[in-house]
């Protein structure tokens, strides 16, 4: 319904930011990142999001219409609501949010506060594939990382590992190292396991 607003930003706090639009000010809740980025007391243009529910009616600003896009598909996950996706969006860039779904990086969506494995793993489900298509990332990093991680952990069940540590082990590590080849992996993880 609303899509931005343009007009003189009267009012700016880590949590909402109000723009004054020909007389009338809309109240917007928006990330930490879109409020590091908006400048002090001048004509500002946010793109917007408008929630509606049973008991409100809330308007979302963004600087980007990327971070704007990323606010929408992490909303559209069942159990992420728009509170938890401004955190997430507060805790970690746009960019940084769409490359931990496209990798598969469920420890560092877990890091958001409210946001525990099972939504964690509901996220990267239920995105992944939207979001490496509409960000346009370029999977061959992202396969990669997974195709080494895999022959690692294959190497290390043959040489009597357990899956499931072994599994832990070379997480870290690739945490670390993200471009670890699988002769670096199977290393640094024997030197740990």
């Amino acid at each position: 319904m609303i899509t931005q607003i343009r007009g003189k930003l009267v009012e700016k706090n880590p949590t909402y930011a109000v723009v004054d639009c020909n007389g009338v000010g809309y109240l917007m809740h928006i990330s930490l990142n879109t409020y590091s980025s908006l400048p002090n007391d001048e004509y500002v243009l946010l793109y917007t999001h408008l929630s509606i529910r049973e008991d409100a009616h809330t308007l979302y600003g963004f600087l980007t219409k990327t971070e704007r896009e990323v606010f929408r598909l992490l909303t559209s996950v069942s159990g992420v609501g728009p509170s938890t996706a401004r955190t997430m969006l507060s805790s970690m860039t746009s960019h940084e949010v769409s490359q931990a779904i496209a990798s598969e990086n469920v420890k560092l969506i877990q890091t958001v506060k409210g946001i525990g494995a099972k939504t964690a793993q509901r996220v990267i489900v239920d995105l992944k594939d939207k979001v490496l298509k509409t960000f346009d990332i370029d999977e061959v990093s992202v396969v990669q990382n997974n195709t080494n991680k895999e022959e690692a952990l294959s190497a290390l069940e043959v040489l009597g590992f357990p899956r499931k540590q072994a599994d832990k082990v070379i997480g870290n590590i690739l945490k670390e190292t993200p471009d670890a080849s699988v002769e670096k992996l199977i290393k640094q993880a024997l030197k740990n396991l």
